[in-house]
């Protein structure tokens, strides 16, 4: 059954959740997970391209916006359909739980430092809760 993280960015956290993503990508990667991010937009998925690149100069993260082709990269970006191919973990960054996410290991949902916009996060933990599936918050700390 799939594991549901939730990481709970503190109120009024100075960066976008797409910004922590970054970071919880790099981590996830470096455990030797292959990932699978679902996001809002194009131009949410243009966004976080742009600042998988930009992360630090020493790191590097194999990623790809998905396409037709099927890809080695191990961290795949995209936003509409589900992906033909992909890896044991998703980030959800999208707001919405997409249909597909069962066929995840595990789902980490990033939670916004907003509280207004706390109440979509609040939502898919009660979906989650629901249906029995094992979850897991961790509080963020600004460093």
């Amino acid at each position: 059954m799939t594991r549901v993280d939730f990481y709970i960015l503190p109120d009024h956290y100075p960066q976008s959740p797409l910004t922590y993503a970054s970071r919880l990508i790099e981590k996830v990667q470096r455990l030797g997970h292959e990932i699978y991010v679902h996001l809002d937009s194009e131009q949410d998925c243009q966004y976080l391209n742009e600042q998988l690149w930009q992360l630090t100069p020493e790191s590097f993260i194999a990623h790809e916006i998905v396409g037709a082709q099927k890809t080695n990269a191990p961290v795949l970006l995209g936003f509409s359909d589900e992906p033909t191919y992909h890896g044991n973990v998703m980030i959800n960054l999208s707001g919405n739980i997409p249909a597909f996410f069962s066929q995840f290991e595990r789902v980490a949902e990033i939670v916004p430092g907003n509280t207004e916009m706390r109440t979509k996060s609040r939502e898919n933990f009660q979906f989650y809760k629901e249906r029995g599936y094992p979850l897991q918050t961790h509080n963020i700390k600004i460093q």
